[in-house]
């Protein structure tokens, strides 16, 4: 009884070993190419499960996700204008026709990344040396990155490969140029804020003088109108005083006359020297009768 339990436990074992000599699965994120005696006889681009021959076929799966290629350092290039610029990409990629990349770069990923890597960093020299910096930083960016792409996408389907997009992250100019060109820009900069304080100075200069023009203006005004109405005041007393000396002109004169001596002799250090008969002690003389 145990012989025989120790046949079927050993049969058991060698069809589970012969099962996964046979079979094999692929999933949703890979592609599969089944060799014959190192010949390609099946490309499984389907998830499932597979069956091969064991021993005879050997099967190997290729990751068919998005990959990037990022470069480590930035590549220097030449622009139209002759100036070298520091260009740091990147590339997304995937594999669309496993069987002609496993052809063209067998299964190194590391030398399809250094293919894809060159026909791009050919297609931005030639890119580039046809534009200037102004026209690859800011106007024509989106435009250049198309055209890599399509280029590259291009060259790239030669391997199986589709390139889906190129993506410049920064352009800067080498430190040597840089310096200068800051320099060039800090300079046109403070040129720039001369301008604009010149100019304000000249603003703030004319709206003084409006302001000095219109305070001037308004106080002539006030002036004048004050003078109005004092001369309307004056103009009134004098009727007043007119009316009442026209009413009693010996009490009017008799009023005057009090006035005059209450200014003459406000002190009592005031002196006044005049004729004993003048007509300012008019009514001085006689006090005592009336």
């Amino acid at each position: 009884m145990s012989k025989n339990l120790g046949g079927v436990l050993v049969a058991i074992i060698a069809l589970l070993v012969l099962a996964s000599l046979s079979l094999y699965t692929v999933d949703q994120r890979q592609n599969a190419i089944v060799f014959r005696l190192g010949e390609i006889v099946a490309v499984k681009k389907e998830p499932g499960l597979y069956a091969k021959l064991p021993l005879v076929d050997r099967v190997k799966l290729f990751d068919i996700r998005i990959l990037t290629i990022d470069s480590e350092e930035p590549d220097l290039f030449i622009t139209k204008e002759k100036k070298n610029v520091l260009v740091d990409s990147f590339v997304k990629w995937k594999i669309i026709d496993v069987k002609q990349y496993y052809i063209s770069v067998r299964d190194d990923e590391d030398g399809a990344k250094r293919r894809l890597s060159q026909k791009v960093n050919d297609s931005l020299r030639d890119e580039f040396g046809q534009r200037t910096i102004h026209e690859l930083v800011s106007g024509e960016r989106d435009r250049v990155m198309e055209v890599m792409r399509k280029r590259a996408d291009d060259a790239a389907r030669e391997i199986g490969v589709q390139v889906l997009d190129v993506r410049l992250k920064r352009v800067d100019l080498p430190p040597e140029v840089s310096e200068s060109v800051y320099r060039r820009m800090e300079a046109e900069r403070q040129r720039a804020a001369k301008e604009q304080r010149s100019t304000g100075f000249a603003e703030s200069e004319k709206i003084r003088a409006e302001a000095d023009k219109k305070r001037e203006v308004i106080i002539a005004e006030a002036y004048r109108d004050a003078q109005r109405t004092k001369g309307e005041g004056d103009a009134k007393a004098s009727a007043i005083y007119a009316k009442a000396f026209q009413e009693n002109p010996e009490f009017y004169s008799f009023y005057r006359s009090l006035e005059a001596y209450r200014q003459s002799f406000r002190n009592k250090s005031d002196v006044l020297v005049l004729e004993p008969n003048s007509e300012f002690f008019k009514y001085m003389k006689g006090a005592g009768k009336r």
